[in-house]
This record gives C-alpha cells, sequence and structure tokens, in this order.
C-alpha cells in the first residue's frame, strides 16, 4: 500500500503557474460558455488570429474527433463569431484521442495568441525511479509526440539526472541547452539556460512529479 498522486493540472492552469515562475507563454484566457469564447477573443484585442484549444487531460487533441463528429481539439480561429461557433462545438461534447479512445469531456476551452515559431524544441523534467531523482529530457525536435521521436530517432533524446542535494548545476543546464540546438553563446541558448533554472525551481515549488513544455519554441 503507498500514496498515489493523480493531481494534473489543465494547460491554461500550468501557464499561469509557468508566468508565476518567469517562464514566459502566450498569452491567452479560458472560456466556459460559447458567450465567453466570443468575448474572450475581443477582449485579446480581436488579433487576425488565435488558437482555440480544447481543455482535456489528454494528449493528441489536435487529432482528435468529438463525438459529435466535430473534428480536432485544437483550431486557428479568425474572429469572435468563430470562437463562439467553434467552442460551441466543442464545450459539452467528449474529445476522442488516441490517448483516452473512450472519450473525454471538454468542460472548457482556451484561447491562446499566435505566435510565429522558427523553432520547436522539446523539455520536461520529471522524477524517474531508475536515476532516484530528477531528470531533465530534452530534444531538438519538439512539436510532436515524444514518444514518436523517441521511437524514431532515440539520439534526438537527451537526459541529464540531477543530483536533488546539489540541484540543477550550469554545466547541465549549459549542456541541455547545446543539446536542443542552441549555439552556445547565443541569446537563445543563455535564454534556454535561465528557463531551465526557473523551471526547475517550479518543479521544487510546486512538488511537480513531472512538468512538459512541447513545443519549447523559439520565435522570430
Amino acid at each position: 500500500i503507498g500514496a498515489v498522486r493523480n493531481l494534473n493540472v489543465h494547460e491554461h492552469i500550468s501557464m499561469e503557474l509557468f508566468n508565476q515562475h518567469g517562464i514566459t507563454t502566450p498569452g491567452g484566457a479560458v472560456a466556459f460558455s460559447p458567450e465567453e469564447a466570443k468575448e474572450a477573443y475581443v477582449k485579446m484585442g480581436s488579433p487576425d488570429e488565435l488558437v482555440l484549444k480544447a481543455q482535456v487531460l489528454s494528449g493528441g487533441r489536435g487529432l482528435g474527433t468529438f463525438k459529435n463528429g466535430f473534428k480536432g481539439g485544437v483550431h486557428m480561429i479568425s474572429s469572435p463569431e468563430q470562437a463562439e461557433e467553434y467552442s460551441s462545438q466543442m464545450l459539452g461534447q467528449e474529445l476522442v484521442t488516441k490517448q483516452n479512445p473512450k472519450g473525454i469531456l471538454c468542460n472548457r476551452v482556451y484561447l491562446m495568441e499566435k505566435m510565429n515559431i522558427q523553432n520547436e524544441m522539446y523539455l520536461s523534467l520529471l522524477m524517474d525511479r531508475g536515476y532516484g531523482g530528477p531528470v531533465m529530457v530534452g530534444s531538438p525536435a519538439g512539436g510532436t509526440s515524444i514518444e514518436d521521436v523517441a521511437a524514431s530517432n532515440p539520439e534526438l533524446i537527451f537526459k541529464e539526472p540531477i543530483d536533488i542535494t546539489v540541484g540543477l548545476t550550469p554545466e547541465i543546464a549549459n549542456r541541455m541547452a547545446s543539446n536542443l540546438g542552441l549555439a552556445e553563446g547565443s541569446d537563445a541558448h543563455a535564454k534556454a539556460v535561465t528557463l531551465m533554472s526557473n523551471l526547475y525551481s517550479m518543479f521544487l515549488s510546486c512538488d511537480c512529479t513531472q512538468v512538459e513544455i512541447n513545443p519549447l519554441a523559439e520565435t522570430s
């Protein structure tokens, strides 16, 4: 008999936690009804485009299908009316994904700022029994299923065990930033090292067992 931890947070909550710990994220707003989604689009300045994302605890949302036949849990939208229309097809419906073939209820959506991304990487921290402590996992191939990357290109997965009595060292962070494909001495490399430090602080202060950024994006 042992303790079981099943606390998983929605994407919009994780964004708030990231921001509280100095990790930059795209702007966003959560909505619980189609009307709120329409209002959120306007409050975000009525941009040319936003990303509308179903808030369900499952991977593979973009390729999923709702049980009402509406395809995709992630959409590009270009007007307040479209935000209302699309969210009306998502809210209160079950999204079937590869991870959750039985379907999982969507009771909130997240409107997120569209970013001009020039490079997608992967970064995570997790408690690993095999290593007896935290492990940082990174890859220059982000924006897709990391399990698929590990299966097809295992040489693109980098792991750095962290001595919890010492913490994340500059050497580990610098090595991981380089393994992500960022040029040593560049502004992007330095920012990645700072982000890793902030992420590790969040990992400890929030008592996480796993935290993942996919994609970790370099913007233009």
